[in-house]
């Protein structure tokens, strides 16, 4: 059986001899003929929905080896940035011979985030995915780079590499640990094409486009955005909360693997999960699940969109292209400064009795407390009775004066005078007391 890389093998040698990756044409007509001719590396562009008038886009080649692609966009009108792990000295003949002002950093795929380099309306990220140890975390990261489009070519397993593996359905992905891929020890990993479409819909695309597989590649456009509402879109969602999977609060951390867990209303269309379009300020990305939670009340998980940026954003959803709910704020990689702290009253949560807690009635109290940061949460916020931190159920959203802080008090609690208190961070309130009858 003859060896399913070897035209990897032959593109060696033919760079060895030509000394080119890409071909080049000239502003005077001259050609340079590299290993990639003109024709392929248009075709190879031409599969993806960028726009041939990019002034006033910003353009981000990773991986851009002699150029081709960054010097093309740059003819189209877009401010570019180019990014290669080497020194490559013919992108800076290029750059020369075409009087070129792109931007060329040499940094490592794991180095790029948007406090170093920025962000980017395009990135291209062009036969780069299968050279890397960690293909999932560098489309999470090309996801964070991005704010519209990211163009996506990348070799993907095929009948002639894994004969019999009926690899048009399987999301599957071989490793390479040396030179098994075309002798060559920097070709890491060969997906399959749905396991490609996967991890593209995992790093926290929205809209995730198969545009052609071609000769020796696959090309996935990767959109940051759901469709905008048509005119005739359906009437928005109710959305009732969006909270942290994981502690029910509402900070995230934008450099973690952290998920957003929304409840909403229906209406009157039943969804599946392919309805289900959570964004976080405008950023759409693909739910992991969908569970119906009463007759119209459902909840949905999603990753956090990669890249947003620090403060307070807005959480909506769309269902099957409707209009946007109504948004629920989330904090983004905000400290939690708080000063002074201090319980202003308590009461039942059901009789409103203050300094009272009735069980027979629950076990339910509701504290006021004044001085917390606008992002204090049920995760961050801690109420302690006798020493026992109690389970939040709801804290006022940010705003002026005290705000209520509903906890629940575990079964078993003894009908006696307690003390309560809370604290945040450093800060510890006043302790109050507490009668339980």
């Amino acid at each position: 059986m003859s060896d399913p890389f070897d035209s990897i093998r032959h593109w060696r040698s033919q760079r060895t001899e030509k000394g080119w990756w890409h071909s080049f044409e000239m502003p005077d007509g001259t050609r340079i003929d590299g290993v990639n001719s003109l024709a392929s590396l248009k075709d190879r562009i031409a599969q993806f929905p960028v726009p041939e008038d990019l002034r006033g886009k910003r353009v981000l080649d990773i991986g851009t080896w002699d150029g081709w692609f960054a010097f093309e966009m740059e003819r189209r009108g877009a401010e570019v940035v180019a990014i290669d792990c080497w020194e490559n000295p013919l992108f800076h003949e290029m750059h020369a011979r075409l009087s070129s002002r792109v931007e060329y950093h040499q940094l490592d795929m794991f180095d790029l985030t948007p406090e170093r380099i920025g962000r980017f309306d395009i990135v291209l990220f062009m036969g780069v995915l299968y050279h890397l140890k960690h293909p999932l975390l560098a489309l999470e990261r090309v996801c964070a780079l991005t704010t519209d489009l990211a163009c996506v070519d990348s070799f993907i397993l095929r009948e002639q590499h894994r004969p019999g593996d009926d690899l048009a359905r399987r999301p599957v992905m071989e490793f390479y640990e040396t030179n098994e891929m075309g002798g060559q020890t920097d070709n890491w990993v060969g997906p399959s094409l749905e396991c490609l479409l996967a991890f593209c819909r995992t790093a926290g695309f929205a809209r995730v486009e198969l545009r052609n597989v071609i000769e020796h590649s696959a090309c996935v456009a990767c959109h940051r955005r759901w469709l905008p509402p048509a005119a005739d879109a359906a009437p928005a969602p109710k959305l009732l909360g969006a909270f942290h999977y994981d502690n029910n609060g509402i900070n995230f951390e934008s450099h973690h693997d952290h998920y957003v867990a929304v409840w909403f209303e229906r209406g009157s269309h039943t969804p599946t999960l392919d309805d289900v379009q959570p964004q976080v300020d405008g950023y759409g990305v693909r739910p992991l699940d969908l569970t119906q939670m009463s007759e119209t009340r459902w909840q949905s998980n999603f990753r956090l969109p990669p890249g947003l940026a620090a403060g307070w954003r807005n959480v909506t959803m769309r269902l099957d292209g409707s209009l946007p709910s109504n948004p629920m704020p989330i904090a983004i990689d905000m400290p939690v400064v708080s000063g002074p702290i201090e319980i202003t009253s308590v009461c039942d949560a059901r009789t409103y009795a203050a300094n009272r807690l009735d069980l027979e009635q629950g076990r339910w109290i509701a504290v006021w407390v004044s001085g917390l940061p606008e992002n204090a949460d049920r995760h961050n916020l801690r109420v302690y009775l006798d020493g026992r931190r109690l389970k939040l159920t709801h804290v006022d959203p940010r705003g002026a004066g005290p705000r209520q802080v509903n906890a629940e008090v575990p079964t078993g609690t003894p009908r006696a005078k307690a003390h309560l208190g809370a604290a945040i961070g450093e800060q510890r309130s006043n302790v109050v007391e507490l009668e339980i009858v």
